[in-house]
């Protein structure tokens, strides 16, 4: 059997939710398609930075731009595969009768005003495609399967509810030797292989992703200025991650916040600093608005952080009760409930136990196996 890889999201320098998915996945495909022929698609000046079985081969397509619809479909009708996977939505217009696509959620149906229209048209247009043209679609969540079904009519038996995984690395670098962590004794934080280059900013709240409408940043604003107001907490509120569409609105709060100077900014903050800096925070907070998944819950519960999301999309189906379940409009229920995890170590060490035994239930290796199992599977 002859297997077409789309790596073009995975082998991105500063890698988000999408091309975190693309690039843990195909990593993990490593150890379950070594007996097959794959192609691992790519796109020029990219390079891949992990071992490849011998009979994998790696095709650079050039094109700067239609990369997909022009480059990928050429590849698909000159050299053809038995069996595509698109880890990102966008399915080429030609492509194998057997075609795998993973969607990774419609916040953009759900929440338009927070996409440009431009963004907005365009993910519409190719991930309605992307599931009338795949032979199975894989959701990353049932609620996910749920939009699909209700908003794009997509047929039960074709989806797959195959969830994420998180970044193993994160865990293995900061996970402490006993079973639960004890979280008011500060000592315990210290890991021999943290730099801790972020603890000067101790004590500080904490959240990672793109820094847009969507990810309710100015709402998490909103919930710090409560609770340094009412509750007089020491912490930094730091905001890690690219700029996304809106911002200029979320600068602006920040800008007029009486408390803008223990607000910082980040940035895109690489992997090799990803977990030293949730190691340090006290909560990670990430009450969005909507989510296809949520790997950033997964990856601050897998070394003792306690979380405080939303109870809207897939982020119960993903946490649990593992978490702060919280309205993400309502900032002074989200200053309530962070509070109780800064001053009740009873009950913020139940949550980190339970988020310890949450994280358990997902893995890339699970993720990446269950769907080479489809790559495989007789028609």
């Amino acid at each position: 059997m002859k297997i077409g890889l789309d790596g073009s999201r995975a082998f991105i320098k500063q890698r988000t939710g999408i091309e975190e998915y693309s690039y843990n996945v195909i990593k993990n495909l490593t150890n379950n398609l070594q007996d097959d022929e794959v192609i691992l698609y790519i796109r020029k000046n990219q390079r891949v930075d992990f071992l490849l079985p011998k009979n994998w081969k790696v095709k650079v397509i050039e094109l700067p731009r239609f990369w997909t619809q022009i480059g990928l479909s050429w590849e698909m009708l000159f050299h053809p595969v038995d069996v595509l996977f698109v880890p990102a939505h966008t399915v080429p217009l030609i492509h194998p009768s057997k075609t795998i696509v993973t969607v990774h959620g419609l916040e953009y149906e759900i929440m338009p005003q927070a996409y440009s229209k431009w963004e907005y048209m365009y993910m519409r247009f190719s991930i309605r495609n992307s599931c009338r043209w795949a032979t199975t679609v894989i959701s990353v969540s049932r609620n996910t399967k749920q939009d699909l079904i209700s908003l794009y009519n997509v047929p039960d038996d074709k989806i797959q509810v195959i969830y994420e995984g998180y970044d193993d690395k994160i865990k293995n670098q900061t996970l402490p030797t006993g079973p639960l962590r004890q979280v008011e004794d500060e000592a315990s934080r210290q890991v021999s292989n943290i730099k801790n280059k972020f603890a000067e900013l101790k004590p500080y709240l904490l959240f990672i992703g793109r820094l847009e409408e969507r990810k309710n940043i100015a709402g998490i604003i909103e919930t710090f200025e409560i609770l340094k107001d009412k509750y007089k907490i020491p912490h930094k509120l730091l905001l890690a991650g690219k700029r996304g569409y809106g911002y200029e609105d979320i600068e602006e709060k920040m800008n007029l916040s009486k408390f803008k100077e223990e607000i910082c900014e980040l940035g895109f903050v690489p992997d090799e600093d990803k977990a030293d800096l949730l190691a340090n925070a006290d909560v990670f907070m990430f009450p969005t608005f909507y989510e296809g998944f949520g790997i950033p819950i997964l990856e601050a519960q897998s070394i003792g952080i306690p979380v405080v999301t939303s109870n809207v999309s897939s982020m119960p189906e993903v946490a649990g009760d593992s978490a702060v379940l919280v309205d993400p409009s309502e900032p002074s229920y989200i200053a309530e409930r962070t509070y109780a995890l800064i001053s009740d170590s009873d009950f913020r060490n139940d949550i980190i136990g339970k988020g310890y035994k949450n994280v358990q239930r997902f893995s890339w290796e699970d993720c990446a196996k269950k769907i080479a199992d489809l790559m495989k599977e007789k028609d």
